[in-house]
């Protein structure tokens, strides 16, 4: 799932939530991937 910026920001506890479950997270400038939160 590829997630921008402002929507990660806003809610960033649900995306968290997602990575612990193993779903893969991007977040995205500008349509550009960027980040991946990835669990400890």
């Amino acid at each position: 799932m590829i997630v921008n910026m402002h929507e990660a920001k806003t809610h960033l506890s649900k995306y968290v939530e997602k990575a612990l479950a193993g779903e893969e997270v991007i977040l995205a400038r500008v349509g550009e991937p960027v980040a991946a939160p990835v669990p400890l």
